[in-house]
């Protein structure tokens, strides 16, 4: 057995509380849940140990695992209001929208819109009220807690979050935006956002994660994510995260895929002082494909982690991985990818790239890109590049009349925007576009100092 900390010793006690505060008439499945998630988390808790530990070898948790971070029973909504957010996440009126603040429900933020077809956006705690059955099936299903302690203990705080469920051969909604965030407390707090998505045949959803930091100290999210692609279903995902400067974010998603459907997704990070981005895909039947991007920027001593993992585990599907980092000063960043190919999972495709823009001598990346295969009847690539501005760019943009900062900014943006273009939402693509620029001139200066 681990033996954790004496910092844990808070979430046992907070367990303990919430517990006594939950509804007695709840699902006896969900109770057991909680309550065999935390037995996990007391079994296994933060991966702290990284010698010998691949999956966590370049990131080190120990500044969450020995920080004590309490648990907010309650949020003052009304302290969070649609303007502050607009300021601070990709924003569109005509997006379905559902809000959280510090891990609970705001109503008045939200805007579900009217139900048709059998659509169902809500939060999860109607959610297993109004539809028990499906929210049972696949709550807790496809994100394990028996070897992750982050998981494990989300679990055990689950108590709501965002449900959503695209009745079959629903092509025609709205993106669907989820808003998660963090304000300003006495004391560093942890928020444990929870979303299932369920996409029925032959639909097509586009949904937005966003994690934004409305407070500017010490803060823990833990966020898992649950997403199940049905028949022919197509599925277009975007994260966003734009934490606050000393936050810790880990965010876990995982990703069922059925036959002929399609998981296409984008991450963008920045800001958090530790953030881990645990992202695996199953292709779980012949036709599944998923298309993943990403876009990551570091500057000070920030620690971005990207662990991507796709596992083919039926024949002919697809995936393919393209991720970029720009890192600068003394931050760190981490590319951990691997590719399952199935003995019986032959006619596969699968490729795998990462490339990083080094602007300082003491930025760092490790980056880890692999490949197990084990069918023989496969075409798969993986590689990995890491290096500086190149000299002879910067030269010959002087000679056309730049000065350095602005060669520099020019040579930046055009290595990130290949990632940029790809997102299909002009919202978040000019937020995206519109961090990225405010911050050029500052990296711009320091690589060239």
């Amino acid at each position: 057995m681990t033996q954790a900390p004496t910092s844990y010793d808070r979430y046992r006690s907070d367990f303990k509380d919430f517990e006594g505060k939950l509804p007695s008439n709840g699902p006896a499945w969900l109770r057991d849940m909680r309550k065999q998630a935390m037995a996990s988390f007391d079994e296994v808790a933060f991966p702290t140990a990284t010698r010998g530990n691949e999956r966590w070898k370049y990131t080190n948790v120990a500044p969450i695992a020995k920080a004590t971070f309490e648990y907010p029973f309650e949020a003052d909504l009304d302290r969070v209001a649609a303007p502050l957010l607009k300021r601070v996440a990709p924003w569109d009126e005509g997006w379905t929208r559902l809000v959280f603040v510090d891990g609970h429900y705001s109503p008045t933020l939200s805007t579900t819109g009217p139900s048709a077809n059998g659509l169902q956006v809500t939060n999860l705690a109607e959610a297993v009220r109004a539809n028990g059955d499906l929210v049972e099936q696949h709550l807790g299903r496809h994100a394990a807690v028996e070897e992750d302690g982050f998981t494990a203990i989300n679990t055990a705080f689950l108590r709501d979050g965002a449900f959503v469920h695209v009745p079959d051969g629903d092509v025609d909604g709205p993106p669907l935006h989820l808003v998660f965030a963090t304000t300003e407390r006495p004391h560093p707090t942890v928020s444990y956002p929870r979303s299932l998505v369920v996409v029925g045949r032959h639909s097509r959803l586009t949904v937005v994660e966003s994690y934004v930091g409305l407070a500017q100290g010490e803060y823990f999210t833990n966020a898992v994510a649950e997403i199940v692609a049905d028949e022919g279903a197509q599925i277009e995902h975007y994260r966003y995260l734009v934490e606050s400067p000393d936050s810790f974010h880990l965010g876990t998603t995982r990703v069922r895929l059925g036959r002929d459907s399609a998981f296409r997704s984008m991450s963008f990070a920045t800001g958090a002082r530790l953030a881990r981005n645990d992202l695996q895909v199953l292709l779980d039947a012949p036709g599944a494909s998923c298309d993943l991007k990403g876009l990551y920027f570091t500057s000070g001593t920030q620690h971005i982690d990207n662990h991507i993992n796709i596992d083919h585990a039926q024949p002919h599907t697809s995936s393919d991985q393209y991720f970029k980092g720009v890192l600068a000063d003394r931050s760190r960043a981490v590319f951990s990818g691997r590719v399952l190919i199935r003995k019986d999972a032959q006619k596969t495709f699968a490729r795998q790239a990462d490339k990083n823009l080094l602007l300082s001598e003491g930025a760092r990346i490790n980056t880890k890109p692999s490949l197990e295969i084990f069918a023989d009847d496969v075409q798969a690539t993986h590689g990995a590049t890491a290096g500086a501005v190149a000299d002879e760019a910067i030269f010959y943009m002087r000679s056309r009349g730049l000065d350095e900062e602005t060669a520099r900014a020019l040579l930046i943006n055009g290595f990130a925007s290949e990632i940029v273009e790809s997102v299909r939402l002009e919202p978040l693509r000019a937020r995206i576009d519109q961090l990225i620029s405010g911050a050029l001139p500052a990296i711009g200066t320091e690589a060239a100092a």
